[in-house]
Protein backbone atom coordinates (compact mmCIF):
# COMPACT_ATOMS: atom_id res chain seq x y z
CA UNK A 1 0.00 0.00 0.00
CA UNK A 2 3.08 2.35 1.31
CA UNK A 3 4.20 1.32 -2.32
CA UNK A 4 1.48 2.20 -4.37
CA UNK A 5 1.24 5.69 -2.35
CA UNK A 6 4.50 6.36 -3.18
CA UNK A 7 4.13 6.11 -6.71
CA UNK A 8 0.86 8.39 -6.74
CA UNK A 9 2.31 11.12 -5.01
CA UNK A 10 5.79 10.82 -7.77
CA UNK A 11 3.06 10.76 -10.20
CA UNK A 12 1.60 14.16 -8.66
CA UNK A 13 4.73 15.85 -8.83
CA UNK A 14 5.45 14.56 -12.22
CA UNK A 15 2.17 15.83 -13.07
CA UNK A 16 2.25 19.44 -11.60
CA UNK A 17 5.95 19.57 -13.14
CA UNK A 18 4.82 18.79 -16.60
CA UNK A 19 1.62 21.46 -16.07
CA UNK A 20 4.48 24.45 -15.17
CA UNK A 21 6.60 23.42 -18.05
CA UNK A 22 3.39 23.53 -20.00
CA UNK A 23 2.35 26.92 -18.66
CA UNK A 24 5.72 28.60 -18.72
CA UNK A 25 5.81 27.31 -22.97
CA UNK A 26 2.34 28.90 -22.78
CA UNK A 27 2.89 31.84 -21.49
CA UNK A 28 6.24 32.05 -23.85
CA UNK A 29 4.40 31.81 -26.61
CA UNK A 30 2.11 34.36 -25.82
CA UNK A 31 4.59 37.12 -25.55
CA UNK A 32 6.35 35.82 -29.05
CA UNK A 33 2.67 36.27 -31.02
CA UNK A 34 2.35 39.38 -29.74
CA UNK A 35 5.77 41.02 -30.79
CA UNK A 36 5.34 38.99 -33.79
CA UNK A 37 1.49 40.72 -34.14
CA UNK A 38 3.29 44.06 -33.70
CA UNK A 39 6.09 43.21 -36.88
CA UNK A 40 3.25 41.89 -38.78
CA UNK A 41 1.56 45.56 -38.61
CA UNK A 42 4.78 47.33 -38.54
CA UNK A 43 5.66 45.22 -42.07
CA UNK A 44 2.17 45.92 -43.81
CA UNK A 45 2.70 49.68 -42.54
CA UNK A 46 5.73 49.76 -44.12
CA UNK A 47 4.66 48.28 -47.26
CA UNK A 48 1.79 51.00 -47.62
CA UNK A 49 4.27 53.82 -46.84
CA UNK A 50 2.60 54.76 -43.53
CA UNK A 51 5.85 54.52 -41.53
CA UNK A 52 5.03 57.83 -39.30
CA UNK A 53 3.69 55.41 -36.89
CA UNK A 54 4.33 52.57 -34.54
CA UNK A 55 2.57 49.30 -34.43
CA UNK A 56 1.78 49.61 -30.97
CA UNK A 57 0.00 53.38 -31.80
CA UNK A 58 -1.65 51.38 -34.37
CA UNK A 59 -3.14 48.75 -32.58
CA UNK A 60 -3.78 51.69 -30.18
CA UNK A 61 -6.03 52.97 -33.09
CA UNK A 62 -7.92 49.68 -34.16
CA UNK A 63 -8.69 49.22 -30.38
CA UNK A 64 -10.17 52.66 -29.60
CA UNK A 65 -12.76 52.22 -33.07
CA UNK A 66 -15.06 54.39 -32.71
CA UNK A 67 -15.09 55.03 -28.89
CA UNK A 68 -14.29 57.96 -26.78
CA UNK A 69 -11.93 57.44 -24.41
CA UNK A 70 -9.66 58.05 -21.44
CA UNK A 71 -6.07 57.23 -20.82
CA UNK A 72 -7.20 55.60 -18.39
CA UNK A 73 -9.95 53.62 -19.32
CA UNK A 74 -7.64 52.24 -22.61
CA UNK A 75 -6.00 50.35 -19.97
CA UNK A 76 -8.81 49.38 -17.82
CA UNK A 77 -10.69 47.96 -20.89
CA UNK A 78 -7.65 45.95 -22.18
CA UNK A 79 -6.99 48.26 -24.87
CA UNK A 80 -3.73 49.53 -24.14
CA UNK A 81 -0.78 47.37 -22.33
CA UNK A 82 2.04 49.50 -22.34
CA UNK A 83 3.21 51.83 -19.75
CA UNK A 84 3.87 54.71 -21.84
CA UNK A 85 0.18 55.32 -22.79
CA UNK A 86 0.22 59.09 -22.42
CA UNK A 87 3.88 59.28 -24.78
CA UNK A 88 1.44 57.22 -27.54
CA UNK A 89 -1.71 59.64 -27.29
CA UNK A 90 0.24 62.62 -27.48
CA UNK A 91 2.12 61.72 -30.59
CA UNK A 92 -1.00 60.33 -32.09
CA UNK A 93 -2.43 63.54 -31.42
CA UNK A 94 0.33 65.26 -32.94
CA UNK A 95 0.30 63.18 -36.30
CA UNK A 96 -3.42 64.00 -36.26
CA UNK A 97 -4.52 60.67 -35.61
CA UNK A 98 -6.92 61.59 -32.92
CA UNK A 99 -8.41 64.46 -31.40
CA UNK A 100 -8.39 65.03 -27.38
CA UNK A 101 -10.41 67.52 -25.10
CA UNK A 102 -9.96 67.91 -21.59
CA UNK A 103 -13.26 65.99 -19.52
CA UNK A 104 -15.97 69.27 -18.43
CA UNK A 105 -16.16 67.21 -15.27
CA UNK A 106 -12.40 66.20 -14.43
CA UNK A 107 -9.84 69.19 -16.17
CA UNK A 108 -6.99 66.73 -15.34
CA UNK A 109 -8.38 64.02 -17.58
CA UNK A 110 -8.14 64.26 -21.37
CA UNK A 111 -10.50 62.22 -23.44
CA UNK A 112 -9.49 61.13 -26.54
CA UNK A 113 -11.29 59.58 -30.43
CA UNK A 114 -9.83 59.01 -33.49
CA UNK A 115 -10.01 61.69 -36.54
CA UNK A 116 -10.69 60.79 -40.44
CA UNK A 117 -7.11 60.55 -40.56
CA UNK A 118 -7.28 57.46 -37.52
CA UNK A 119 -10.10 56.29 -39.04
CA UNK A 120 -8.43 55.47 -41.88
CA UNK A 121 -5.44 53.48 -40.41
CA UNK A 122 -7.74 51.43 -38.24
CA UNK A 123 -9.06 50.83 -41.27
CA UNK A 124 -6.37 49.37 -42.75
CA UNK A 125 -5.48 47.58 -39.28
CA UNK A 126 -8.76 45.93 -39.67
CA UNK A 127 -8.17 44.50 -43.63
CA UNK A 128 -4.84 43.28 -42.59
CA UNK A 129 -6.60 41.23 -39.48
CA UNK A 130 -9.90 40.47 -41.93
CA UNK A 131 -6.93 39.20 -44.70
CA UNK A 132 -5.33 37.02 -42.84
CA UNK A 133 -8.35 35.38 -40.93
CA UNK A 134 -10.01 34.37 -44.61
CA UNK A 135 -6.27 33.11 -45.42
CA UNK A 136 -6.29 30.98 -42.24
CA UNK A 137 -9.09 29.50 -42.59
CA UNK A 138 -8.87 29.09 -46.28
CA UNK A 139 -5.84 27.55 -45.87
CA UNK A 140 -7.22 25.22 -42.72
CA UNK A 141 -4.31 27.02 -40.60
CA UNK A 142 -6.53 26.94 -37.59
CA UNK A 143 -10.68 25.94 -37.56
CA UNK A 144 -13.55 27.99 -35.78
CA UNK A 145 -13.65 25.29 -32.99
CA UNK A 146 -10.07 25.49 -32.06
CA UNK A 147 -9.77 29.07 -31.86
CA UNK A 148 -13.52 29.14 -29.90
CA UNK A 149 -11.61 27.03 -27.30
CA UNK A 150 -8.17 28.86 -27.35
CA UNK A 151 -10.16 32.06 -26.85
CA UNK A 152 -12.56 30.50 -24.04
CA UNK A 153 -9.02 28.76 -22.11
CA UNK A 154 -7.31 32.44 -22.18
CA UNK A 155 -10.66 34.15 -20.85
CA UNK A 156 -10.17 31.67 -18.18
CA UNK A 157 -6.51 32.83 -17.39
CA UNK A 158 -7.31 35.87 -17.74
CA UNK A 159 -10.19 36.05 -15.11
CA UNK A 160 -7.66 34.22 -13.12
CA UNK A 161 -5.18 36.41 -13.26
CA UNK A 162 -7.65 39.39 -13.07
CA UNK A 163 -8.64 38.00 -9.48
CA UNK A 164 -4.43 37.19 -8.01
CA UNK A 165 -4.34 41.19 -8.64
CA UNK A 166 -7.76 41.93 -7.28
CA UNK A 167 -7.14 40.02 -3.91
CA UNK A 168 -3.83 39.83 -3.62
CA UNK A 169 -3.34 42.64 -0.99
Amino acid sequence: MEHIVSIQQDLGGALRGEFLSRYLDNLALLERLHRLMLDVIKDEFERLGAADINPVQALLLFNVGDNEVTAGELKTRGYYQGSNVSYNLKKLVELGYMHHKRCAMDRRSVRVRLTPAGQELRARVADLFRRHAEEMQHKGVVEFASLDMVARTLKRVEHFWSEQIRYIY
